[in-house]
């Protein structure tokens, strides 16, 4: 009988590995050479760079411009620690990267977005794109490009078909999301007057709020990157006309005053913003929130109290939004962080849904207008299609300060040997209308074993 049972999860393994390659589809990069001349180089002075998957059929002239997420750097120390890794030169970057989820290809996975040009942005400035520096400091070599990357790379897509856009996106996950915020209208007066042009922000909708020590640790952090990066004159005239530029770097203070139509995915216990606002390591010398912030079923009652109390001050910063059908949001109450380009989350049998709605229909539906999306999940523990994260131990410890490092968009899971369930069951089932068969299954067992 077990021999049966492991046979059986073998055979579900192999398929769910077959399942996972074809979820996903990879990309080759594409260097932005001429970029170098225009003073538009990553933090260590390589050339920016993006992945694109070319349109086809009815999505030719359909684009989606994706700008990739990694946190942001505050000062010279940070900014030389991405220097060198993929954050601060495409010199050290994937040739080839894995498009899924809302960049996926196929219509099964996708199917309002799966024939469109799909591109992803690499992310090396550290600054969301916002950084405009001239001088280069002879010592660190730094450069501070950030807008000036965007521009170079709007220039490139432009020429290459995205000036005879019809339909368009620009979107990203955390500071990427940020920069599909800070970029919206931007982004919109680059395309043809009679394309539809809209946005969308992915776990980008950070908030000013204080950490468990009543300080204003995020604002601060913000500041410095601002000042560092010399961003102020590339964030949005309509936000620093009227507040410090500290203060447009979040989206509650200028999301009123952007015309372009924009969406909002994102967590109410955003797992980034629980770690890094709420519990971040300077707030938390003694690590007392720790294996929560790994695992939202570790936090203590107190610690969930403050939780809600930070879903609680998000909510109260998203209102700012209003009812116009031109804003939407699917704000849910999981413990997660980037949900559109990850498939599990995007489109599947098991995503997570709103009013028996995944994200994916959800930003369809408003994107081709035909029906508003502006719900609001109940609270945490109440949606039982979440996904939550669960962190490898190695990614947070006492006293570290993650907001310095960047985020982590891979998610660690607890082993263990599950009975067979929904999710499994599907696996199963896919496998078998596809003709993955018993046979085919156990051949690659073979190949394998």
């Amino acid at each position: 009988m077990e021999n049966v049972r492991i046979r059986q999860w073998l055979n579900l393994l192999v398929c769910a590995l077959l399942l996972l390659i074809s979820e996903a589809s990879y990309v080759p990069i594409t260097i932005v050479q001429n970029a170098v001349a225009k003073g538009a180089v990553c933090l260590d002075g390589s050339p920016p760079a993006y992945h694109f998957d070319k349109g086809f059929g009815s999505g030719i002239n359909n684009w989606l411009v994706a700008f990739e997420g990694g946190g942001w750097c505050n000062n010279v120390t940070t900014c030389l620690a991405r220097k060198t890794n993929r954050l601060g030169s495409s010199k050290q970057m994937a040739k080839q990267i894995a498009f899924s989820g809302i960049l996926n290809n196929r219509a099964m996975f996708n199917p309002d977005f799966y024939n469109w040009n799909r591109i992803k942005v690499r992310y090396c400035d550290g600054s969301s794109f916002t950084g405009d520096v001239e001088a280069v400091n002879p010592v660190t070599k730094l450069h501070f490009r950030g807008a000036r990357i965007f521009n170079a790379v709007m220039e490139d897509l432009l020429a290459k078909g995205m000036k005879n856009a019809r339909n368009a996106i620009i979107s990203g996950c955390s500071a990427g999301g940020l920069t599909s915020v800070l970029h919206c209208d931007r982004f919109r007066a680059l395309l043809p007057r009679g394309a539809r042009v809209k946005c969308l922000s992915d776990a980008g909708y950070f908030i000013n709020a204080k950490d468990v020590l009543g300080e204003q640790h995020i604002e601060q952090y913000f500041s410095q990157v601002v000042v560092t990066h010399g961003s102020a004159r590339s964030l949005p005239q309509s936000c620093t006309s009227r507040l410090s530029a500290k203060l447009c770097f979040f989206p509650q203070y200028l999301v009123s005053r952007i015309t372009t139509p924009i969406f909002f995915v994102n967590a109410a216990y955003d797992s980034w913003q629980i770690k890094n606002i709420l519990a971040p390591g300077v707030a938390d010398p003694e690590g007392h929130w720790h294996s929560c912030k790994l695992d939202i079923n570790n936090c203590s009652p107190d610690q969930l109290d403050l939780m809600q109390g930070f879903r609680t001050e998000f909510l109260r910063a998203i209102t700012v939004l209003g009812n116009s059908s031109s804003k939407g949001m699917f704000i849910d109450s999981c413990y997660a962080h980037c949900q559109t380009e990850m498939q599990e989350t995007w489109l599947r049998s098991d995503s997570p849904e709103l009013k028996k709605t995944t994200i994916a229909k959800a930003v369809a539906d408003w994107f081709y207008e035909r029906r508003p999306f502006h719900q609001i999940d109940c609270p945490y523990p109440c949606n039982p299609t979440c996904h939550n994260r669960v962190f490898d131990p190695q990614e947070d410890h006492p006293g570290k300060n993650v907001t310095a490092k960047g985020t982590s968009d891979a998610s660690a899971t607890k082993s263990n040997f599950p009975k067979l369930t929904n999710k499994v069951r599907w696996i199963e089932l896919v496998c078998i209308n596809r003709g993955i068969s018993g046979l085919l299954l156990t051949l690659v067992l073979l190949v394998i074993l």
